[in-house]
Formats: C-alpha cells, sequence, structure tokens
C-alpha cells in the first residue's frame, strides 16, 4: 500500500480543515515547495495534494503553491480541487502532475472523465468525498442524493486509475478512519482505492492494512503526520510490507 501526504492548500499556505470547514483551518506551514521537500526527503514515493480554494471557486486558485511543490520535488504528485474542465486537466499534467483528481465534475459530468481517461489514459483519479455514505460536491459544500457505490460503479470500465474515497465526517477529526465503509467500496470494484479521512495513528494504518485485499491500493495521510502522530518511518515500512493473510 502507498502512503500519501496529504498537502492541503488554502490562500498559498499548507493547512488541514475540520471536516471541510474553510472557517476550521490549521496552517502548518506558509511554505508549501518545503513541506514537499520535507515529506520527499522522508522516503514518501507520491504526494496528495488539494486545491482548497480552488474546489470551492471551481477553478484553479493556488497555481502557484502547486508550481512551487513540483518545482521542489521529484516524485510524482496528484493533485485535486477546482479541475472541472479537459483544458485545466491537460494544463496541469503538461505542468508536471503526475495524476489528476476530478470530483465534483465526476459526478455532475460523468462523460467528462470517461473523455478525460480516454484522452489521459492512465492519468485520471476519481474522488468521491461521501457524508453519511452520500457524495458531497463544491469543496463538500452541497451534499447530493448519490450514494458513493452508485457513483464509483460508473467509472469501472473507463479506465480510472483510483477512485479516493474521502468520509468527510472523519476528515481532519482524528477520529479514526472509517475502515468498514471503505473496504466495502474497494471489495465491491475493481478499480482500486485509495482510503482518506480520519487516519490518526498508525493503529488505522494497521486496520487499513488488513483489508488491503479487498482493493485498498493506499491511504492519505494528514494531520497526523504534521503532528506528529504517525511516525514517517514506521508508517513506510508497515504500509509496504506484504499483504496481511488473516486479521488474526
Amino acid at each position: 500500500m502507498i502512503i500519501y501526504p496529504a498537502i492541503d492548500l488554502k490562500d498559498g499556505a499548507c493547512v488541514r480543515l475540520l471536516r471541510g470547514e474553510m472557517s476550521q483551518a490549521t496552517v502548518f506551514n506558509t511554505d508549501p515547495g518545503e513541506q514537499a521537500r520535507l515529506f520527499q526527503s522522508q522516503g514518501f514515493e507520491w504526494l496528495h495534494l488539494v486545491d482548497l480554494n480552488g474546489a470551492f471557486e471551481g477553478k484553479p486558485v493556488n497555481g502557484a503553491a502547486v508550481e512551487s511543490i513540483l518545482k521542489s520535488v521529484t516524485i510524482p504528485v496528484q493533485l485535486g480541487g477546482g479541475i472541472r474542465d479537459l483544458n485545466t486537466i491537460g494544463m496541469w499534467l503538461e505542468k508536471g502532475i503526475s495524476r489528476v483528481i476530478l470530483g465534483t465534475v465526476a459526478l455532475r459530468d460523468p462523460e467528462l472523465v470517461k473523455a478525460a481517461c480516454r484522452e489521459f489514459p492512465g492519468k485520471i483519479a476519481v474522488g468521491i468525498d461521501a457524508r453519511e455514505g452520500y457524495v458531497a460536491v463544491a469543496g463538500w459544500a452541497e451534499t447530493s442524493d448519490i450514494k458513493a457505490l452508485d457513483l464509483a460503479l460508473k467509472f469501472e470500465d473507463c479506465g480510472v486509475a483510483a477512485i479516493i474515497y474521502t468520509d468527510i465526517n472523519r476528515d481532519g477529526a482524528m477520529g479514526g478512519v472509517n475502515v468498514e465503509s471503505t473496504s466495502d467500496l474497494a471489495f465491491h470494484l475493481t478499480t482500486p482505492v485509495i482510503a482518506s479521512g480520519g487516519v490518526s495513528s498508525i493503529e488505522d494504518l494497521k486496520a487499513l492494512k488488513v483489508e488491503e485485499d479487498t482493493g485498498i491500493e493506499g491511504v492519505i495521510c494528514g494531520r497526523a503526520l504534521y503532528d506528529g502522530r504517525i511516525d514517517p518511518k514506521e508508517a513506510l515500512a508497515l504500509l509496504s510490507a506484504p499483504a496481511v493473510e488473516d486479521a488474526d
């Protein structure tokens, strides 16, 4: 399993939100490039970036911060937030982003996701953020009447690289990852799933690792890395080990 350190960008700084509330932002670093270099130096093999302002405004906002990260590291980077059309996808891929995450547009315009997969094979992930099992969009400001699994199933055969599944009620709250709903989603899909939201300890990573064979390919970790609750070396060693055969 791959662990993806999260760099959430708000007003050019690295922050973490509590349950997706922009007013509940904690600034962890005002230099995104420096933060990215630190994560790379700790041994992480990917970075997960979110343009939070972009998610609300529907267009890239923290472009300068993203570009400073791309200049600072050599490891691959995935990016979501405010990416709603093929031109923007192409622009980010040209700048060096390895994988683009489509969230709001996946709900509102599934055909665009399929077109993006055809045009940029292997470069598109779908972000499904759920509140009580239902998909939320537009920076989590709106909750739909579509279930997470129903949306994920729409993209099973179009070449999506991964489904990034976030339980909003757990995100940033340090209450533990929702292993049950994540593994259930992964079990019903052939597309790999990346877990997100609520990872607060090495025990959460162990619980996800046990469910790896359901199709959980990775996990995004934010606040717990920033505040030291999870040791990078321990986390990387755990998740890079062979799959756990039995929960016992």
